[in-house]
């Protein structure tokens, strides 16, 4: 965790999907994109990646235009292309394919200076699964309350 500073998570995965393998993806941007990430102007909550198996893109995520760039503004909902190794992209457009998985963004944050997104491989979670979760999470919220109350 040295030298890496969260700037976006998409909480909506974790929740909308059963998440499996993650990637470290890098992100091919364009002029303002990095002072507007820097600054934490990102939004995740409706992107996901699109592959044809040799090119993968964040479709959907939403960098806002920086403030100080008045005509050299970016779009900020344009597809931005990741920077994969050709196995890593071969391995997701394999698991779309044949699993019938999806590829959602979970991470944006910053690596040594660089822009770098975390990817995982993911199926969408039916509505039971959902309410299990919400159980679960509901229960445990009561047992770390009365235990604080103990204590």
């Amino acid at each position: 965790m040295d030298g890496m500073k969260i700037v976006a998570r998409n909480r909506k995965a974790k929740f909308e999907y059963q998440l499996f393998d993650t990637y470290e993806a890098g992100l091919e941007l364009r002029g303002t994109e990095i002072k507007s990430i820097r600054a934490g102007q990102v939004s995740l909550t409706e992107a996901y990646i699109r592959t044809n198996g040799k090119q993968a893109w964040l479709v959907g995520a939403h960098i806002a235009p920086y403030d100080q760039a008045s005509t050299f503004n970016h779009d900020p909902e344009r597809e931005r292309r990741l920077l994969l190794h050709k196995r890593e992209i071969k391995a997701l457009w394999d698991a779309i394919r044949i699993k019938g998985m999806t590829i959602v963004p979970t991470i944006l944050y910053l690596k040594d200076g660089r822009a770098k997104v975390e990817i995982a491989l993911a199926k969408g979670k039916r509505q039971y699964d959902k309410r299990q979760d919400i159980k679960k999470r509901d229960t445990e919220r009561e047992i770390n309350r009365a235990l604080d109350r103990r204590g």
